[in-house]
């Protein structure tokens, strides 16, 4: 057995509630939800999912290195904390203290100087991990001052690189790959993104991660960046083995429209068949996407087969025309799926 396959085993005996999910669980609980993800993908969905449960648990990709976070990330050795502070304020409650307190962590200093463009979260979280030593003992307690309706958590213990194969990166070598590195330059790539991996190649995720994800009711994958905000998390092997081992239904939730750069030109269905290359194993139990943004359902339906899952179409756009979804239309979405594709759960 591998060192890998020990640490799984060890994290799957210290997960309460094994067996059939939720089995075990007070009646009346809400569901147990974990959300993967990074960016404003992810934010948008937990904004969603805080409307419907109150057991929440975001796991975020640790390999921004732009702006803010790429900054803090360089001079401190640390995570970067830009995406977990996104989290952070999608989780804030809809009332004063909640909306006060997601502005201020959002909040970017404007100067000619070093603060410049430093967003006020970003710096909270890594004063607080300077602090106490420990990246989710901080987070919780930021999550705890701002009254987050959820737990933030990072996938990895330690910051990493995101490196890109990219056919045509160079215009003037359209048929040349080339090796690009770093989330933010993947995320604005010309050319046609092949495959992505992260460095170090075997990073250690944070063992609260994985313990979230094997003992969860559902896992919510996407929407996001697909190569640096989606498909991260399936590198990192042994979230991979919770999210293959766990026995919580998986619902992945496509994005409205492809992104420019790294899924120009992306069908939907093209999104979960370079999703099955980085991961052949992984099932999933259903595929939500918005009905508007899948003009062949039927190609959609037969790589959403490949992974075991149904195809769910539902109005989850804003009404203002933008490829943002609607927090409310979205949480409508999960709600139904949960219910309708569930097991019989304790929160019915």
């Amino acid at each position: 057995m591998t060192g890998r396959s020990l640490r799984l085993r060890r994290l799957r005996r210290l997960t309460p509630g094994r067996g059939e999910a939720g089995a075990g669980r007070r009646r009346g609980a809400t569901p147990k939800v974990v959300a993967l993800g990074g960016g404003q993908g992810l934010s948008a969905s937990l904004a969603a999912l805080r409307r419907i449960t109150g057991d929440l648990t975001a796991v975020v990709t640790v390999a921004d290195d732009g702006g803010s976070s790429g900054r803090l990330r360089e001079e401190l050795g640390v995570l970067p904390p830009g995406d977990l502070r996104k989290a952070l304020a999608a989780l804030c409650g809809d009332d004063e203290w909640g909306q006060t307190w997601a502005r201020v962590i959002q909040h970017r200093f404007q100067s000619r100087g070093d603060l410049h463009e430093h967003a006020v979260g970003n710096l909270l979280i890594v004063a607080l991990w300077e602090q106490l030593g420990d990246p989710v003992q901080a987070l919780d307690l930021v999550g705890k001052l701002l009254g987050a309706q959820g737990r933030v958590l990072p996938m990895s213990a330690v910051p990493l690189e995101l490196q890109a194969l990219v056919k045509g990166h160079d215009p003037a070598r359209p048929d040349d790959v080339d090796t690009v590195r770093g989330q933010a330059t993947v995320a604005l790539t010309p050319g046609e993104v092949l495959s992505v991996q992260v460095v170090p190649g075997d990073p250690p995720a944070v063992p609260e991660a994985v313990a979230a994800v094997l003992d969860a009711d559902w896992v919510v994958l996407g929407p996001g960046s697909w190569f640096s905000s989606v498909i991260p998390h399936l590198l990192v092997p042994e979230l991979l083995d919770a999210l293959i081992e766990t026995k919580a239904r998986r619902v992945l939730s496509l994005n409205l429209a492809p992104q420019p750069g790294e899924t120009e030109g992306f069908s939907p269905q093209r999104h979960l068949e370079v999703l099955a290359r980085h991961a052949p194993k992984l099932a999933l139990d259903v595929v939500l996407a918005d009905e508007a943004a899948v003009p062949d359902r039927e190609s959609l339906s037969d790589a959403a087969k490949r992974f075991g899952a149904a195809v769910e179409l539902a109005p989850v756009a804003r009404q203002d025309g933008s490829p943002k979804h609607d927090p409310e239309l979205l949480a409508a979405a999960y709600d139904r799926i949960f219910r309708m594709h569930g097991r019989i759960g304790p929160w019915r």
